[in-house]
C-alpha cells in the first residue's frame, strides 16, 4: 500500500466511523439539475401562495357576514328607541285620560277661536 492510500484510508476511517454514527452512506441515483430545483421551489411558493389566498379569501367571506350583522343590529337598534318613544307617548296620554285631576275637570262652556 502507498503511502497516499494510507492516509486516504486513515482519513476515510476516522471520519466516518465514530460512535454511534453510520458507516455506510445513501447516495440518491437520481440527480436533480439546478433547473428542477428551481422549478419545484416555484411550485412550492405557488402552492403556498393559494393557500393563503384561499385563507385569507374566506376570512373576507367572514367580515361581510359580520358587517352584514351589524347593520342589521343598527337597524332594529333604531326601530327598538323609535317604538319605545312611541310606546311612552301613547301610555302616557292613556296615563292623563284615566288620571284622578282629568276626571276632575269640567267641559268648558265657551270656547273661542282667534282670527
Amino acid at each position: 500500500m502507498s503511502t497516499y492510500q494510507r492516509t486516504h484510508y486513515a482519513t476515510r476511517r476516522q471520519q466516518s466511523w465514530g460512535r454511534n454514527q453510520n458507516t455506510t452512506r445513501f447516495v440518491s441515483p437520481v440527480k436533480l439539475g439546478p433547473v428542477t430545483h428551481t422549478i419545484m421551489v416555484s411550485l412550492i411558493i405557488l402552492v403556498m401562495g393559494l393557500i393563503y389566498l384561499t385563507q385569507a379569501s374566506g376570512s373576507a367571506a367572514y367580515d361581510y357576514k359580520a358587517s352584514e350583522l351589524n347593520t342589521k343590529i343598527s337597524e332594529l337598534s333604531t326601530k327598538k328607541a323609535d317604538l319605545e318613544v312611541e310606546n311612552a307617548r301613547l301610555s302616557s296620554l292613556e296615563a292623563v285620560k284615566n288620571s284622578d285631576v282629568a276626571s276632575a275637570m269640567t267641559a268648558p262652556s265657551a270656547t273661542e277661536y282667534a282670527r
